[in-house]
């Protein structure tokens, strides 16, 4: 489906993977229009279908009648979403593009705001800053608290900040909503490219990463976006098994210490199993990691709640946790498994 195979006239390139995501297409596409209009800005929009199985061409179709611009869909097997950002960015014809995930509502005010600050800024690299829908299920709150943990100290205190490789940690980021110049993100996509299956590869610390060093990252509270979290716990699960597989890839091989760090948790179930093994023998095992992995749960979740996470996202934090650590351990083992030769490459440049 198109509504013009050429983007006459628009001022950008907004490309969006979609996987399954046709509940929240429609508003999220509704959203970018108007940010666009209050923009004053055209644009090329391209939705890259990841092997959907919904009715997402239905629902591009019918956003794209008040769309403040072209529309375009394309459709590939399933390959996860850095194949699908990759495909879109192959296919953009605008020197700026802006990555968009699917679940997210652009502020009307966003584009207004940067677009006339982009060459500007010390650099053409634009992170949107991203809020957590509030109003979300109880389970869709439970990353509040890892994100207050790393980056409390930013978003306590939003402020415009310039990232690079020296202060790469100290604000979060990710392709959630990225605004750049296309040679920039192609440049930094084939940085990337996955040697592995791409499903099984991170589409944004990687990436961003290389981006920082190359050109620096513009973080601004004005360029933002409201995120809508997965509501149910089956899909929060999946999520969280494929989440320690892209935590790997995003950090083995980028410092000897972070690898190490990376294996010692890959390692600590065995070695807290054989610490339990020895309270079986006492018959209380069982109840030994419960108090393991509720104490780690509540220690974590005040020191959240100081750094500005509030209560409900604490609360889910809480009951979420046990749940969680499952999943992510194992697709955080399947992650240094695929991942191995990044940790040999880590230690080899030491």
């Amino acid at each position: 489906m198109t509504t013009s195979s050429v983007a006459s006239g628009s001022d950008l390139t907004v490309v969006i993977p979609s996987y399954n995501s046709a509940p929240w297409l429609s508003s999220t596409v509704a959203a970018l229009g108007v940010a666009l209009e209050k923009g004053g800005l055209r644009a090329e929009l391209i939705v890259v279908d990841d092997g959907s199985t919904d009715d997402t061409a239905a629902v591009v179709s019918a956003a794209s009648v008040r769309f403040p611009g072209t529309v375009d869909l394309i459709r590939q097997p399933n390959s996860g979403r850095f194949a699908a950002r990759l495909r879109g960015l192959e296919a953009a014809s605008c020197e700026t593009v802006l990555l968009l995930d699917s679940r997210v509502l652009i502020d009307p005010g966003s584009l207004a705001h940067v677009w006339p600050r982009r060459n500007s800024s010390s650099t053409p690299v634009w992170n949107g800053h991203i809020d957590t829908d509030p109003t979300a299920p109880l389970v869709g709150q439970f990353w509040e608290v890892p994100t207050r943990l790393f980056w409390g100290g930013y978003l306590r205190r939003p402020r415009p900040l310039v990232l690079t490789s020296r202060n790469f940690d100290s604000g979060p980021k990710g392709t959630t909503m990225l605004l750049a110049p296309r040679s920039v993100l192609m440049a930094a996509f084939s940085h990337a490219r996955p040697t592995v299956a791409s499903q099984l590869v991170s589409d944004d610390t990687k990436i961003l990463r290389w981006v920082a060093e190359q050109e620096g990252i513009q973080l601004d509270p004005a360029f933002r976006a409201l995120y809508r979290p997965r509501t149910t716990v089956k899909a929060f699960l999946r999520h969280a098994f494929d989440r320690g597989t892209l935590f790997v890839d995003s950090y083995a091989g980028t410092s000897p210490t972070r690898s190490i760090v990376l294996l010692a948790l890959a390692a600590a179930p065995a070695v807290t199993v054989g610490i339990i093994s020895v309270l079986l023998g006492r018959g209380r095992g069982v109840q030994a990691l419960g108090i393991i992995a509720a104490a780690l749960a509540a220690a974590s979740a005040p020191a959240a709640l100081a750094r500005g996470a509030s209560r409900r996202s604490a609360l889910a934090y809480l009951l979420y946790f046990l749940p969680f650590v499952g999943p992510f351990w194992a697709g955080l083992v399947r992650g240094v498994i695929v991942h191995r030769r990044s940790f040999s490459m880590s230690f080899c440049k030491e």
